[in-house]
């Protein structure tokens, strides 16, 4: 591998190191669904998102809930000493893709039939904290 190849496999590694995130794929919802959820805590801080999750009647948010809880033990483990309380968390990003859909038959009247899609998506979530903005406007 050359030099130059090297550093920017170096410089890309040290950016994901700084980056918290996590992946939820293949979640057996329709991306529609999903994305009404992760309206609701797009830019909200951890706890406040947490709780709009708890209370929240869809059954996505169980699913978002347990990735903002891995997002946050993703932090936690890059973060080692540091409180999250006093970080002052928020979500920085959250965008939901399509995955796969697997196709089904349902039989229909007089000999028909009619395509099922029951559709799949793929959702990244990205923390960031407050203290990290401020740092980075006053440089």
């Amino acid at each position: 591998m050359g030099a130059r190849k090297r550093n920017s496999a170096e410089k890309r590694k040290e950016e994901a190191r700084a980056v918290y995130q996590a992946v939820l794929k293949n979640c057996p919802t329709s991306p529609r669904k999903m994305r009404l959820v992760t309206d609701l805590i797009s830019g909200k801080e951890v706890n406040k998102a947490l709780d709009i999750l708890k209370f929240s009647s869809q059954e996505a948010s169980r699913r978002l809930e347990k990735l903002l809880l891995s997002a946050i033990a993703n932090w936690q483990s890059k973060n080692e000493g540091v409180r999250v309380e006093e970080s002052n968390l928020y979500i920085k990003t959250v965008y939901v893709d399509g995955g796969r859909s697997m196709k089904r038959l349902q039989t229909a009247p007089q000999g028909r039939a009619h395509r099922i899609r029951k559709r799949s998506n793929h959702v990244t979530l990205v923390l960031d904290s407050m203290n990290n903005e401020i740092e980075n406007t006053a440089e």
